[in-house]
């Protein structure tokens, strides 16, 4: 479908209370599955926001790779700028820009590295070319220029050129775990529907309309 037919269609059918569902990786779950079916690309390209030691903070896209009830999980170099950065401070977020559909979805929690087991699975799924790739960079580091990287990637093409490419030890994944999920749905006006998950007491969601 197209991106511009369906938006249409979503800010017609507006975004009530009542069709929510009651915990917010379900509700997710189903706008996802709606964006997959777009021609809108990279849907699961989402921003991810951290802070560093002194209190600025950092935003780059990353790749959503997986997600469960326990959260949304993305694949990086241990030794990356967002890795240092969720080492000293795990307090994370999250934001879904689908606004060719006029939506958004925006989460806040805490990143942690999910098992070695897990990664290596995911792991197993990449293309050879992303696998060796993983081996070559050095992330976040200064280089001084594409050659560097380009002969690193050919000495490990290389190296691994007569069997399978091994899960790095210094690659791998995180999960998030939202706190709050925020649902943002384009209205005519600038009227928009927003609706916050939050934890209660016991742990359990609950919603809240915001205004625009």
């Amino acid at each position: 479908m197209k991106t511009e037919t369906l938006r249409q269609e979503l800010m017609a059918k507006k975004l009530i209370s009542r069709d929510l569902h009651a915990d917010p990786i379900s509700q997710f779950e189903q706008w996802y599955a709606q964006t997959l079916e777009t021609d809108l690309p990279e849907p699961g390209a989402m921003s991810l926001a951290t802070v560093d030691a002194q209190g600025q903070p950092w935003q780059r896209l990353v790749l959503l790779k997986l997600f469960d009830e326990k959260g949304f999980v993305f694949f990086t170099n241990y030794s990356s700028r967002k890795a240092e950065q969720i080492a000293s401070n795990n307090k994370v977020s999250l934001l879904f820009p689908w606004q060719a559909l006029g939506r958004q979805v925006k989460v806040t929690g805490t990143a942690a590295k999910i098992s070695t087991a897990e990664s290596m699975k995911y792991f197993a799924t990449r293309s050879r070319g992303s696998q060796i790739g993983a081996w070559t960079s050095q992330q976040s580091q200064v280089i001084k220029s594409r050659a560097i990287l380009d002969a690193m990637f050919d000495e490990m093409k290389h190296k691994f050129m007569d069997g399978e490419v091994p899960l790095p030890t210094f690659w791998g994944g995180y999960r998030v775990t939202p706190e709050t999920v925020e649902f943002w749905q384009a209205r005519e006006s600038r009227l928009h529907d927003r609706f916050i998950y939050r934890r209660d007491d016991e742990s359990r969601w609950f919603t809240q309309r915001l205004a625009p």
